[in-house]
């Protein structure tokens, strides 16, 4: 999920000031049904069950796929501690490729920041994943745009891995190549990506969350001999629950 998952807005009602946290937990949580289409050949889409959660418990935060803690004050927002949780690995052997080796999800942790802006929000992340000793950069700005009773959160931005990022997941060293799979060293990918969320009131404090966002996989990712896309789509639908 990638990210992620994530990068919905604390533009508005669920952005605290930059000195105020709550002694108790407001934001938006329930349960979320998140979707990815298959980026290695041979793999199917996947469809999982999991927890939503997008809000602020004092200094603690989560931000659908990213949690942390917010420390010292910076500019218009915090300098964060951040984790985010990663759906990129795969298994081989669901795939047309049992000899490459299973490829675990990555584990980044690492610094971040929420700034809010006249002309929406900026959230940057820099990354270092102890999966496989590579890095990944993000910066997204989100908006947000008041439709009818629902609310609309576009989003653009870039995601950079590293190469060992990279290599890591859809690379092929020279003991996983057989017949059809030649070795592949990765190199750095700089990713687009195109992302709306929207917010769709329901009864009371329930709310539908839904969101749809669109990966265009660079050379060292396209490249890859395990690699069948050159783009990906990715998407959940949440029901959630508020509180103020």
């Amino acid at each position: 999920m990638k990210h992620t998952l994530w990068a919905l807005l604390a533009i508005g009602a669920a952005a605290q000031a930059q000195t105020a946290f709550s002694d108790h937990f407001v934001g938006e949580a329930g349960g979320m049904l998140v979707g990815a289409q298959p980026v290695v050949q041979g793999a199917s889409g996947s469809v999982s069950a999991l927890p939503y959660v997008f809000g602020n418990w004092g200094r603690f935060y989560a931000r659908v796929d990213t949690l942390g803690v917010k420390t010292l004050p910076l500019a218009e927002g915090h300098l964060e501690l951040a984790a985010r949780v990663s759906t990129e690995g795969f298994k081989a052997r669901k795939t047309d490729f049992a000899s490459a080796g299973d490829r675990s999800a990555p584990v980044p942790v690492g610094l971040g920041t929420f700034q809010r802006t006249p002309v929406g929000g900026v959230f940057a992340y820099v990354f270092h994943d102890t999966t496989s000793g590579g890095q990944l950069l993000e910066l997204t700005w989100a908006g947000r745009v008041a439709l009818g009773g629902a609310t609309l959160y576009p989003q653009l931005g870039l995601e950079r891995r590293s190469a060992a990022y990279v290599q890591h997941l859809y690379g092929v060293s020279a003991a996983q190549a057989s017949v059809g799979l030649p070795a592949y060293q990765a190199g750095a990918s700089t990713v687009p990506v195109v992302s709306l969320h929207a917010t769709v009131p329901l009864q009371g404090p329930w709310a539908l969350q839904l969101q749809g966002r669109y990966r265009a996989w660079d050379s060292a990712v396209r490249n890859s001999p395990l690699v069948d896309r050159a783009s990906q789509v990715t998407g959940y639908a949440a029901l959630t629950y508020s509180w103020k």
